[in-house]
């Protein structure tokens, strides 16, 4: 499993090459859209900011897996906007937008789970080293 530290680490190394790039480097992660996904700490308050990447975008709704590389608790970033659906988005170094995001219903991730894997396999061998559900969560624009 890969741990806390490093995915918040090559976070961390992704905002920073997109920064001093000015989003030359990084606005795509494995042929996927990247996008710094900034929520409100459940239990700060405070800004919190992380790197995803969007594997389908349906129209202006941006969808990202709550995946954590497969470990078997959810991402901080996911239980933030849980509790805090008001977000930030900025899509490959792009301005800031605000958004809500949502969980998806049980229907709605099983419609879309066939489609996520296709953009990206390894999201199907993360649900498999997890006996967890990884949610799916749709970043809809305000």
């Amino acid at each position: 499993m890969t741990s806390t530290v490093v995915m918040r680490t090559l976070s961390w190394l992704h905002r920073a090459g997109m920064k001093v790039s000015g989003g030359r480097f990084g606005a795509t992660l494995v042929g996927l859209p990247s996008l710094e996904l900034v929520t409100v700490g459940r239990k700060s308050g405070k800004a919190r900011s992380s790197m995803l990447t969007a594997p389908l975008t349906l129209g202006e709704t941006l969808v990202v897996v709550a995946s954590a590389g497969g470990n078997d608790e959810h991402p901080s970033w996911f239980l933030n906007l849980r509790d805090h659906p008001q977000v930030r988005v900025s899509v490959g170094g792009g301005p800031m937008v605000d958004m809500v995001a949502r969980v998806t219903t049980p229907d709605e991730r099983d419609e879309l789970w066939p489609r996520i894997v296709e953009a990206l396999a390894n999201y199907g061998e993360y649900q498999t080293r997890t006996t967890r559900v990884i949610p799916v969560v749709l970043l809809e624009p305000v």
